[in-house]
């Protein structure tokens, strides 16, 4: 049970930490620009944290664990990868299907965030869950 909360956890910490930087600085105008009369005044805290642990929880038991500590590092960031760009492609294509004025650019640019942010905090918590589990990491099983 360890290895699952602590590869959660970093999971959690990794994601936070890049959607901060990415969301709050690096992105912030292309956002603004493309949705800003959608966008909130204030981040809605409790919304926020519950995204962050569906999305983290998804990532480890889909990614992370599902072959245990045994898995390549390359399947665990392909498998990142594709678990970010299909999440943030139902999110981006819905809006862009049913919402007026919803950005193409936006939607293109948040679907390789998702595939790249989430291939990196499945990394970070395949890490822990390698430490965990007593492991080589990406070793075979024996």
């Amino acid at each position: 049970m360890r290895k699952y909360l602590g590869a959660w956890a970093l999971v959690l910490l990794a994601m936070g930490l890049m959607d901060a930087v990415w969301i709050g600085w690096l992105a912030r105008p292309l956002y603004q620009q493309g949705l800003g009369h959608l966008m909130a005044p204030q981040v809605k805290l409790v919304a926020a944290i519950a995204f962050y642990m569906v999305y983290g929880f998804g990532l480890l038991l889909f990614v992370v664990a599902a072959d245990g500590a045994s898995a390549p590092w390359g399947r665990t960031l392909w498998r990142g990868a594709l678990f970010g760009f299909v999440a943030y492609a139902v999110y981006d294509l819905t809006n862009l299907a049913t919402l007026r004025d919803w950005p193409l650019g936006v939607a293109l640019i948040d679907m390789a965030w998702g595939s790249l942010a989430s291939a990196a905090a499945a990394a970070a918590g395949k890490a822990g869950f390698d430490r965990l589990s007593g492991e080589s990491p990406g070793a075979p099983a024996g």
